[in-house]
């Protein structure tokens, strides 16, 4: 944390995330943690299963730098994603991802840390939260 700079766990930026999510028209954002210059998401395309997570990244990115106006600080390009498969449980990733501020030291729980969006519960069939897949069909 010694170089690290506070410039996205602000209240400020914070609002801005808020209301940069509904516009992202292509993306369900389930989850967030907003850490100090890095963000953890758990999203998931609406309809285009074709789509990469780097298109999520670059749309958030340009989104929010339009709400927010010019900043004195800039993006990383590109992202770091991992693709859950049907065998790994999305609430237990979620978990791990919301943890991010206790391994680092910023708080001592997770519900904690202010700068957290948690739209999982909102899910259908919330108890299970299991990621829910769509395959496209293969023509024969």
């Amino acid at each position: 944390m010694k170089h690290r700079r506070k410039v996205l766990a602000t209240a400020e930026v914070f609002e801005a995330i808020k209301t940069t999510i509904p516009l992202l028209q292509k993306w369900n954002v389930l989850a967030g943690v907003i850490m100090l210059e890095h963000i953890h998401w758990v999203v998931s395309p609406i309809e285009d299963w074709g789509v990469s997570v780097g298109n999520f990244s670059h749309g958030f990115k340009r989104v929010l730098r339009k709400q927010m106006g010019p900043q004195s600080w800039e993006w990383q390009r590109g992202c770091f994603d991992r693709l859950l498969r049907s065998d790994e449980n999305l609430c237990s990733k979620w978990i791990y991802v919301k943890d991010n501020p206790v391994r680092h030291g910023f708080v001592h729980a997770a519900d904690d840390w202010p700068y957290y969006l948690d739209f999982i519960n909102e899910l259908p069939n919330r108890g299970r939260c299991q990621l829910f897949l769509q395959f496209k069909g293969v023509g024969t």
